[in-house]
């Protein structure tokens, strides 16, 4: 099972002091926190794709890359790509360029996005957003594994005799999750092409993404990909953690409570009680991570997100080294425990080129 951090990339001001990061610093710190996360011996380090402000991370391959060239271990993932508004021949070459860079450490997780306005931003309708995600991907697929491509559709030009460069490394493209954190359309899609489906559940109810998984899963053997049990699922959560959970309540609260994306809104335990959200000791983060395998069954990737909400750098460091050294060691062995012997790991590069020989 893998174990790692995903950033959004806000530019948030501390509450606690009024500062705001420069866009420069957040960039800086992104890059900081991906070296941390492969010091304290996490897996995966995944940065989302957003194009306005406050967010930073406009060009996730420009950073994964530059990670890649400072890691040896770390697999580098997108926490969003925007398969809806960006050009799957762009795609396809970009992320195969990279994964060539990082010696077959990438993957992609595709998604929407959270900002309706980026579709006119790029010339796109959102009232085209599931039409899109679904025609578009279908052609990323078709472009990694075909050499040559002939390509016909309603949302972009045709293609005649295309080959996309470079070919994915050894063969094997980039493995793709489709993340969702409502449409049942793209559980449907990630199910379809056997792929992984990633429920980023930092907002719901467990209730909701149980649906979604479960009708991911049994779509998966529909499809004849294997059993439901054998799905690729991943799993969103957020976390702060102190030895001592009043103090990590209390230190957490004002950030919680400004946060751009929740703040003001719900009481910090109304959201505890109802989202994965869990503030408090190591122990306390082992014990409600490890209820997700009851909610949603046994899988393969759970990523945190740590570094939002104006977060110094320094304590969001300090919480990366808490997770690495105290808690998921403890998941690993913990999440091992019962693991029935079909369950498959996650894919990595390694792994499916195997497959593929």
């Amino acid at each position: 099972m893998q174990f790692g951090i995903f950033s959004v990339g806000d530019v948030t001001a501390d509450p606690t002091d009024g500062r705001v990061p420069t866009e420069n610093e957040r960039i800086k710190a992104m890059v900081t926190i991906a070296l941390k996360a492969e010091e304290a011996g996490l897996d995966v380090f995944a940065t989302g794709e957003h194009h306005n402000p406050p967010f930073v991370p406009s060009s996730p391959t420009t950073m994964l890359g530059y990670i890649a060239a400072r890691t040896s271990r770390l697999i580098l993932s997108t926490a969003t790509t925007l398969i809806t508004t960006n050009d799957p021949v762009k795609i396809a070459e970009d992320y195969a360029m990279l994964q060539h860079l990082a010696d077959g450490r990438v993957d992609l997780m595709m998604g929407r996005g959270n900002t309706g306005p980026v579709y006119p931003w790029f010339g796109q309708d959102i009232r085209n957003g599931i039409p899109l995600a679904i025609e578009n991907y279908a052609l990323l697929h078709k472009l990694w594994r075909e050499d040559v491509v002939d390509w016909k559709g309603n949302f972009r030009t045709p293609l005649q005799g295309f080959t996309s460069t470079p070919r994915p490394l050894d063969g094997v493209p980039p493995f793709v999750w489709h993340g969702s954190i409502r449409s049942p359309e793209i559980a449907e899609q990630a199910a379809y092409y056997g792929d992984g489906f990633f429920a980023n559940n930092i907002f719901w109810p467990k209730e909701h993404f149980q649906r979604l998984i479960e009708l991911y899963r049994d779509r998966y053997a529909h499809y004849g990909h294997g059993t439901p049990e054998q799905a690729v699922v991943g799993l969103g959560g957020q976390v702060f953690m102190r030895p001592r959970s009043q103090d990590a309540v209390r230190e957490f609260r004002p950030y919680f409570d400004n946060a751009p994306v929740y703040g003001h809104g719900p009481s910090l335990e109304d959201f505890m009680a109802e989202t994965p959200l869990t503030v408090g000791s190591p122990q306390e983060v082992i014990d409600r991570t490890l209820t997700f395998r009851e909610h949603f069954g046994d899988y393969q990737r759970q990523l945190f997100l740590m570094d939002h909400a104006g977060l110094p750098l320094k304590t969001v460091l300090e919480q990366i080294d808490i997770l690495g050294e105290q808690v998921v060691p403890v998941l690993r062995k913990e999440f091992a425990i019962g693991r029935p012997a079909g369950v498959p790991d996650a894919p990595t590069h390694l792994s499916r080129l195997g497959e593929k020989s």
